[in-house]
């Protein structure tokens, strides 16, 4: 290799922070997760006293990657460590809720066991949620690099920085973004290709709301686009699939994408001469 380039780069390693290995951080994750549940762990805990050790492994790891961070980034990595202890029980319980939430709204869903197993919907959710405990705190680098490994893994990206309520529901999942300063209420899904994002990415607007809010209830089907932090969706409604919307749009609403189909072989167009397909347009009902 090049000596001036090795040069450039030793001088960079010189001013570079010292910071945990994503090695490490992915092994936190995975233990952490496969504590909380059993349908991720390959062992069986014998008695509850095995379970406590396991946690107490998980704590020194956690201190561990925190102590690094320390130096030069967080004051105190023991009181972070207790507040994130009394943060993850009310993260645990609202997994659970999660994962029912999807049981419930999933057909395709035989049980409890199978979504926590198996559901990459879930698991971005679940690293989400820990992710979340994180940037509340505001604990540089580990929260995104957490999430990250959900994107990685599952396609699924959703930035630590979010607000979700309970009973959030990732149907298939592939595709979804969801912004740093969106904010979604209880009980909402969404599907494949969804988009939370801003109208503009201008580096002056990093502080400010740029991503839209949806209230309880709402569900967004695949390919939907929502941008602006003005833009709200009331609760109840339905955003129906490959919408493009950027202004609010009242509770009980359905806003759907009417495009035109175009059969140009021969042999098949009569079968479709009477469907009624209007220009390409967004139309917004109001449900009864």
């Amino acid at each position: 290799m090049d000596k001036a380039l090795l040069e450039r780069i030793w001088k960079t390693h010189q001013t570079a922070e010292f910071l945990p290995s994503h090695a490490s951080i992915s092994k936190l994750l995975e233990d952490l997760l496969s504590m909380m549940f059993p349908q991720l762990n390959e062992k069986k805990f014998t008695n509850i006293e095995d379970l406590k050790a396991f946690s107490q492994k998980i704590q020194a790891d956690l201190l561990s990657i925190l102590k690094k961070l320390e130096y030069s980034m967080i004051d105190d990595a023991d009181s972070v460590l207790e507040q994130f202890n009394k943060e993850l029980s009310n993260v645990y319980s609202i997994l659970l809720y999660d994962a029912h939430s999807i049981v419930k709204g999933d057909p395709a869903a035989e049980d409890v066991d199978e979504v926590i197993r198996s559901y990459p919907g879930f698991y971005a959710i679940s690293v989400y949620r820990i992710a979340h405990i994180f940037h509340k705190m505001s604990i540089p680098y580990l929260p995104r690099i957490l999430t990250e490994f959900a994107h990685e893994k599952t396609g699924i990206d959703i930035n630590p920085g979010a607000k979700i309520g309970r009973g959030f529901c990732i149907d298939h999942g592939t595709g979804i973004v969801i912004g740093e300063t969106a904010v979604i209420g209880n009980n909402v899904k969404i599907y494949q290709g969804v988009t939370l994002g801003a109208l503009s990415v201008a580096k002056e607007m990093a502080r400010s709301k740029r991503h839209p809010t949806i209230e309880d209830n709402v569900v967004i089907y695949s390919g939907a686009t929502i941008l602006g932090g003005n833009t709200v969706v009331g609760e109840y409604s339905i955003i129906g699939g490959n919408v493009w919307l950027i202004k609010s749009v009242p509770a009980h609403s359905r806003v759907y994408h009417r495009s035109q189909i175009d059969i140009s072989n021969s042999e098949f167009k009569q079968i479709y001469t009477n469907i009624d397909c209007e220009p390409s347009e967004v139309l917004l009902k109001k449900i009864v």
